[in-house]
C-alpha cells in the first residue's frame, strides 16, 4: 500500500469519518484539531434515505445514533403573540434520524480513538510538498512528515487556504446564522418554534430530552463581511440586529452570555474547480460546504469520507488516481446537494413581508394538497442520488 501515513486536519464529522474508513483499509490516520478537545456544542444534524442509513449501518454506528437521536417533532412558525401561523413536518426538518452535532462527533471519536492518532490543541501552520510526501509544520513548532494531507477543517479551512488558490471559493448568500445552547426557556416538548420579521428569524428547539434547548438566529447581512469574529463581537451583532424584535426574542438574547457555546458564521458555500492539489485533498465542508440551509452538509461529509477512503484503497494508495476517482464520483452528488440551498433565504428569513405571507400560506395549505410529502421527498431523493461502491 502506497502512502499509508495520512494527516487529517479537523476532528469534527468529516475527519473522524474519514479516519474510520482509512484505518479499516490499512492506512494510518492522524487527526490534528485546533480545539483543546471535542466540540460538544452545535446544532442538530440529520441523515435521510437509504444511502445515509446503509452507510451508518456499515460503520456499525446506526443503532447508537438512533439511541441518541433527538426524536424531534414538527416545527412551527408563530406570530408575535406566539400563535401558530404555519408548521413544517418532522420528516422534513429531521430526516430519518436526527442527532446533535456534538453527540455525533463523540460517537465518531469513540469509534476511531483506538485506530487513529488524535492531536488536540494544535493546527497546521505550513505545508511543503515534494514528490515523496508532505512536510508539515504544526503551530506548536513540531515538524512531521506525512504521505498525504486531507483538509476536513470546515468552511474556513486552513488547509484549503495553504494548498489551493482560493479566489472565489466562498459563495455568499448574504445571510448569517447563529446558534447557542440555553435552558429550555419556552418549555418545548421535542419541537421548535420560530418567529420572523423581515430579514430576521429567531427561534428555539428542544434538545437532550427537553432538558435544554438550542437558540437559533438567521438574518440578512448584505452589509456584514464574512470573516472570523470573537465572541464578544458576535454577541454584540446579535443584540444590535435582534434587540428590537418582538415575541420571546429578548429573553432568549438575555440567556446568550451564559451559553457554553456560540456558533456564528455566514451562510456560504464552498465552490472549487478541483478538490486536490498534488498530495493534498479536501473532504466535507472544507471542499464543498453546501451551507447550513441545504440540510445536506453532514450527509455529504460522511459519504465523501467513505468514497475518498475507498478510492484510496482501490488505487492501492496511489493518490493521483484515487483523488481523481473521488472527485469524479462525488462531484454530481455535491452539485445536486448544493442546489438545495439556492433561494432558501426567501423561506428562512424573507426580507419582504409578502414573502413571509406566501411562505406561511404554502406551509398551511400543502398538507391538504396532492403534493403533501413533497417537502420531505425532495431532500431525501437528493440524499439518495449516489450509488456507493463496495470497496
Amino acid at each position: 500500500m502506497k502512502n499509508p501515513n495520512i494527516l487529517i486536519s479537523g476532528a469534527g464529522i468529516a475527519g473522524p469519518a474519514l479516519a474510520f474508513w482509512l484505518a479499516r483499509h490499512g492506512f494510518r490516520p492522524t487527526i490534528v484539531e485546533q480545539a483543546p478537545g471535542l466540540r460538544d456544542g452545535g446544532y442538530a444534524v440529520d441523515f435521510r434515505g437509504r444511502v445515509h442509513l446503509d452507510l451508518l449501518a456499515r460503520m456499525g454506528l446506526l443503532d447508537e445514533i438512533r439511541r441518541q437521536q433527538t426524536h424531534m417533532g414538527a416545527m412551527s412558525y408563530v406570530d408575535a403573540a406566539g400563535r401558530v401561523r404555519s408548521s413544517l413536518p418532522a420528516d422534513f426538518m429531521s430526516g430519518d434520524v436526527e442527532i446533535l452535532r456534538g453527540d455525533l462527533g463523540r460517537i465518531l471519536f469513540d469509534a476511531t480513538a483506538q485506530d487513529a492518532e488524535y492531536i488536540f490543541g494544535d493546527s497546521i501552520a505550513a505545508l511543503q510538498q515534494d514528490e515523496r510526501g508532505v512536510e508539515v509544520t504544526f503551530a506548536s513548532g513540531a515538524p512531521r512528515r506525512f504521505d498525504l494531507v486531507v483538509g476536513a477543517d470546515g468552511l474556513h479551512s486552513g488547509v484549503r487556504a495553504r494548498a489551493f488558490c482560493e479566489a472565489g471559493a466562498l459563495y455568499e448568500f448574504g445571510y448569517h446564522v447563529a446558534i447557542f445552547t440555553t435552558p429550555n426557556l419556552l418549555g418545548l416538548d421535542r419541537t421548535g418554534v420560530f418567529y420572523n420579521e423581515p430579514g430576521l428569524s429567531a427561534g428555539m428547539y428542544a434538545a437532550r430530552d427537553n432538558t435544554e434547548a438550542k437558540a437559533a438566529f438567521s438574518f440578512a447581512t448584505p452589509d456584514l463581511p464574512p470573516r472570523r469574529r470573537g465572541r464578544a463581537e458576535q454577541e454584540a451583532i446579535l443584540r444590535e440586529r435582534f434587540g428590537g424584535m418582538k415575541w420571546e426574542t429578548a429573553s432568549i438574547l438575555k440567556a446568550m452570555p451564559d451559553a457554553p457555546d456560540l456558533y456564528f458564521d455566514s451562510v456560504s458555500q464552498v465552490r472549487l474547480d478541483r478538490w486536490s492539489a498534488s498530495r493534498v485533498t479536501l473532504v466535507g465542508d472544507a471542499g464543498y460546504c453546501p451551507s447550513p440551509w441545504s440540510g445536506a452538509g453532514t450527509g455529504l461529509a460522511v459519504v465523501g469520507a467513505y468514497v475518498l477512503a475507498g478510492e484510496l484503497r482501490r488505487a492501492g494508495g496511489d493518490h493521483e488516481a484515487a483523488f481523481a476517482a473521488y472527485e469524479r464520483r462525488m462531484r454530481p452528488y455535491v452539485t445536486r446537494s448544493q442546489k438545495m440551498a439556492e433561494g432558501a433565504g426567501d423561506w428562512v428569513a424573507p426580507i419582504q413581508r409578502w414573502k413571509l405571507w406566501r411562505r406561511d400560506l404554502l406551509y398551511r395549505t400543502l398538507p391538504m394538497t396532492p403534493w403533501n410529502g413533497m417537502l420531505a421527498d425532495i431532500p431525501r431523493k437528493t440524499a439518495e442520488a449516489i450509488v456507493l461502491e463496495d470497496y
